[in-house]
């Protein structure tokens, strides 16, 4: 029943986090919600036996301990399983919000109670939530790691080269041209190695080993603010460990 479930709820980009005695946690029940149900609620899946919803509201209820967290600060407090669900309840939280009309003839769209779609009551389409992949290659070059920094990462932080997969492009393709713009080189024997969820904001990360196969690291300054090879002994600061960049580098370093 939906009055006994948790919930996930969502204010101006942030969720209501609660303070745990563990680790913080993004879920809320009935009794923090009182008697009003947050409206065009969507069902995300479920947590420790209940069924989850997820709702944007325009302002949090009162909870005692409780405060306003983005998802990005989420990541690295509360553990693997809940920030998946609360990821997905973001990215689905996101689509209902910006597939309010049709993209083909602009009627206003509603939302199927049999799946995850919104429809066009006069044309009939159908819009799925959006997933982007994108693929993530770790290369390496006997004992050493080839490691890049974004500007957009946190200041001293290297991880494992990364991008968006092109129309018609395979996920091998895509990580062959990726590692070249981004820093020059050429890589051979591509090993998948696992995927995971990156609501930032609706990607698959798609993770790969490869073999370095020639050329000289020169990095594209628009993507790549520093690469180079780190040996697996000296290996500089790195991303949070919940995060497959760092299980691919740490999967590496174990050999």
């Amino acid at each position: 029943m939906i009055e006994t479930a948790c919930w996930i709820l969502r204010c101006d980009h942030r969720l209501l986090i609660l303070a745990g005695t563990d680790a913080p946690s993004p879920f809320v029940t009935g009794a923090h919600l009182g008697s009003g149900q947050p409206s065009d609620a969507i069902a995300v899946g479920e947590w420790q036996g209940r069924p989850c919803y997820a709702a944007d509201v325009d302002c949090f209820p009162e909870v005692g301990g409780a405060e306003p967290m983005p998802l990005r600060a989420l990541f690295a407090a509360a553990g693997g399983e809940a920030f998946a669900l609360a990821g997905r309840a973001v990215q689905l939280l996101d689509w209902q919000a910006q597939h309010r009309f049709c993209g083909r003839c602009g009627t206003p769209t509603e939302k199927k109670a049999s799946e995850h779609a919104m429809q066009c009551p006069a044309c009939g389409l159908l819009v799925y939530p959006r997933i982007s992949p994108a693929i993530m290659v770790l290369v390496r070059d006997g004992d050493k790691l080839l490691l890049a920094r974004s500007p957009r990462f946190k200041p001293g932080v290297f991880s494992a080269l990364a991008g968006f997969v092109e129309p018609g492009e395979t996920l091998e393709q895509c990580a062959v041209r990726e590692v070249r713009e981004e820093v020059g080189i050429e890589i051979a024997n591509l090993r998948y190695f696992a995927s995971q969820p990156w609501p930032f904001p609706n990607s698959l990360m798609v993770a790969f080993f490869a073999d370095y196969a020639g050329g000289v690291i020169t990095p594209d300054p628009t993507e790549i603010e520093a690469a180079d090879w780190f040996a697996l002994d000296a290996l500089p600061l790195l991303p949070e460990p919940i995060s497959i960049s760092r299980q691919l580098i740490d999967a590496a370093r174990r050999g």
